[in-house]
């Protein structure tokens, strides 16, 4: 048995899909312009540095939609969908995936991004297991602007996949070969936990670990 599990944004993605979402809600004029935007790009960048605080991420990036009509803010996610990440899309990191699909290989993302805004993003790839940081929901179904369980983000991206397996009936240990294609070092904890990992995409510091450790690097996009 092998297993290929996938990062999304920087990875199979050119982009950052919580980021984007944060800039469409602005122009949707869900959110000031300025001062979500300044937010925005602060927890971004304390994203690249290591050092976000997801829980409060979440309550930030939800904060402009989850009091939203859920037709409303179903049509929303639609145009997001097909006017940001549908474009996005790109035919090497397409054909990654389903090369490894092909092979018959479990596949999952796991991402650290919402589920909210990922879910529909992972089926473009043809994906059926998403594993991301999972949004509360209230009684009526509305986002709360918290995290339900574990967030996918750092080590909780290697508890995330041992529920899942666990799940399944499988663990870890069970796979011949076990694969993580990601860009960051946020993901160290999940590269360093399989059989395969891959710098794909790779910002600097990720690269200078793939060359110090002999690891694969990867570059889907130019």
């Amino acid at each position: 048995m092998r297993l290929t599990l996938f990062d999304l944004d920087g990875t199979l993605l050119p982009t950052d899909s919580d980021h984007a979402f944060g800039e469409f809600v602005i122009a949707l004029g869900w959110a000031d312009g300025d001062s979500h935007r300044r937010r925005n790009d602060a927890f971004f960048e304390d994203y690249q540095a290591g050092r976000l605080d997801i829980a409060s991420y979440v309550e930030f990036c939800t904060a402009p939609w989850r009091d939203r009509d859920p037709a409303e803010l179903a049509a929303a996610r639609a145009r997001f969908i097909a006017e940001v990440a549908r474009p996005a899309l790109r035919p090497a990191a397409l054909a990654l995936v389903r090369r490894h699909q092909d092979q018959g290989d479990l596949t999952a993302i796991v991402t650290a991004t919402n589920d909210f805004v990922t879910r529909p993003i992972a089926a473009l790839f043809g994906v059926e297991t998403l594993i991301a940081t999972e949004l509360e929901c209230d009684a009526s179904g509305r986002a709360t602007g918290a995290i339900r369980g574990v967030p996918a983000f750092r080590d909780g991206k290697i508890v995330r996949v041992r529920q899942w397996l666990t799940a399944l009936g499988h663990a870890l240990e069970d796979f011949e070969r076990s694969t993580f294609y990601s860009d960051s070092t946020n993901d160290l904890p999940l590269l360093e936990h399989v059989s395969h990992p891959v710098a794909t995409n790779p910002g600097p510091a990720l690269r200078q670990v793939a060359l110090e450790r002999g690891w694969p690097i990867l570059n889907l996009f130019p």
